[in-house]
């Protein structure tokens, strides 16, 4: 219905229920990847399961609490990026993201969350935008670096995933330290 250019033939667009089948086909691409570090790709191994991701997701969305993005490169589903836990009245986020290897290396997750945090900041009125991941998934915690984050901590083994508690890194970034990091983006355009 609506995309957003991200650039480099690479769109950001809701990744809705009704796209259970390329949701499912993207995962089955990228499934040994993005299973590293992101539980979802796990519980959608048919359509069927598949379908009850991308809803749970879609519920989220009705309930304001969460939504689903995907990202298209080039007409082809490679990932995308959430808001999770999403708390309009308290103000806060936490946002994420995944790729299957073929939207890795280009950029598209930091591109696509400038766009989600420019929404949740200047259309939602958050407050605090907060990215949680695995210490071992760098690329993950890159990004958080490229958006401009403050390591706030470390959850030490708070994350029982395949076996093993994985620490997590929080971090995080204020409206504040957002609106005054994109307004130097934009002067040093000029």
């Amino acid at each position: 219905m609506y995309a957003i250019s991200l650039g480099e033939d690479a769109e950001l667009r809701p990744l809705e229920p009704w796209h259970a089948e390329e949701f499912l086909a993207h995962l089955e691409r990228g499934r040994e990847f993005i299973n590293q570090y992101i539980p979802f790709a796990a519980k959608a191994t048919d359509a069927q399961g598949a379908r009850e991701v991308l809803q749970r997701y879609a519920d989220m969305r009705a309930a304001d609490t969460g939504s689903l993005h995907g990202l298209w490169l080039e007409g082809k589903l490679v990932g995308g990026v959430l808001f999770l836990n999403f708390d309009a009245e308290n103000g806060n986020a936490e946002v994420g993201c995944w790729l299957e290897p073929a939207g890795t290396g280009r950029g598209l997750v930091t591109r696509a969350m400038r766009v989600l945090i420019d929404h949740a900041v200047d259309q939602r009125g958050i407050h605090r935008i907060e990215w949680v991941a695995s210490a071992g998934n760098t690329p993950s915690l890159n990004v958080a670096r490229r958006l401009g984050m403050t390591r706030d901590g470390v959850r030490r083994e708070a994350y029982p995933y395949r076996g093993v508690r994985h620490d997590l890194e929080v971090w995080s970034i204020l409206a504040p330290e957002w609106r005054e990091a994109r307004g130097r983006a934009v002067h040093s355009d000029h």
